[in-house]
């Protein structure tokens, strides 16, 4: 059973950049064929999808949010990263990570994290 867990900072100050992690356990980041995303949901809204790194390493990001995502990850630590940076108010809500179906890039997902609140105020 793939399990995911999100961490990082649950309170951040505008204009810094948020970083968090998701942990997985249960099946490695390199599976072939297989991508992992970053979700968020704000309060009252839905669901949005803010970028994928694949089992290659390759990343995409959503167009709204390019400019100020960055996602990694550490093979040793089956762990990837968001960085999202110079986050507003805005940019509060509940995050995200998810395994993808496999062969599909972004859009379905079959794992997730139990979800972890970023709330951005001074």
């Amino acid at each position: 059973q793939v399990q995911l867990q999100e961490s990082g900072p649950g309170l951040v100050k505008p204009s810094q950049t948020l970083s968090l992690t998701c942990t997985v356990s249960g099946g490695s980041i390199t599976t072939s064929y297989v991508a992992w995303s970053w979700i968020r949901q704000p309060p009252g809204k839905g669901l949005e999808w803010m970028g994928v790194i694949a089992y290659d390493g390759s990343t995409s990001s959503s167009p709204s949010l390019k400019s100020r995502t960055s996602i990694s990850r550490d093979t040793s630590k089956n762990q990837f990263t968001l960085q999202l940076s110079s986050v507003t108010p805005e940019d509060t809500a509940v995050y995200y990570c998810a395994r993808g179906i496999r062969g599909t890039y972004y859009g379905s997902y079959n794992y997730w994290g139990q979800g972890t609140q970023v709330t951005v105020s001074s």
